[in-house]
């Protein structure tokens, strides 16, 4: 009795490159992978709707309006405020000079009466003229000396029984001659007063 042959042992083959994956040599090769059809494209997200805004509820106060500040115009007019500090200086000077010749001594709130007025004329009419406290400033030594001259022209007058234009203009340095007689340390101490108060009120009325 024959002994029956044994086939050899078939050696694994790889499948596919992979020395770990194995077939049979006797078995049929697999066909290739068909290759992946590729992703249709995402639809773009439709935009989301708006919301409705929230409707107003009752008793809701409306917000507050904001007023836009309207700008202040700076008045800076040299001319207007030398006329009316000029104008000022004339009718406080004259004031000033009534005062001494009736009450025949010089009075210190008259005096600063006078500085204040010619520096509140000039910083009212012209502004923020850096010139006019300045102006007003040698209009107040004028303004005060001319007062003193006509009181004592109005002293003079009356002593003389003459009248006081004819003091005034006719014998103006007699007048001059008397003041510089009676002046005394009061006297240009009103002048200095009345010089600072139309300098330093001409910038408080401009502002």
């Amino acid at each position: 009795m024959s002994d029956s042959v044994t086939p050899p042992h078939q050696q694994p083959v790889p499948v596919d490159g992979n020395p770990y994956a194995t077939k049979d040599a006797t078995s049929t090769p697999a066909a290739p992978a068909a290759p992946a059809a590729p992703a249709a494209p995402a639809a773009p997200a439709a935009p989301a709707a708006p919301q409705a805004p929230y409707p107003p509820q009752p008793g809701a106060f409306a917000p507050p309006v904001v007023p836009v500040p309207t700008p202040v115009p700076v008045r800076n007019n040299f001319l207007l405020g030398a006329v009316a500090a000029v104008v000022a200086a004339l009718v406080a000077g004259g004031l000033y000079g009534v005062i001494i010749g009736t009450t025949e001594r010089e009075i210190g709130w008259a005096a600063i009466g006078v500085g204040f007025l010619i520096g509140w004329a000039a910083g009212r009419a012209g502004g923020r003229n850096s010139a006019l406290p300045v102006l007003s400033l040698v209009l107040a030594l004028g303004s005060v000396y001319a007062g003193q001259l006509v009181g004592d022209a109005m002293i003079i007058a009356k002593k003389v029984g003459r009248d006081f234009s004819t003091v005034m203009f006719d014998h103006f340095d007699v007048v001059q001659q008397v003041w510089r007689d009676d002046a005394d340390p009061m006297t240009f101490l009103f002048l200095g007063v009345a010089a600072f108060l139309a300098f330093g009120n001409t910038r408080k009325a401009a502002s």
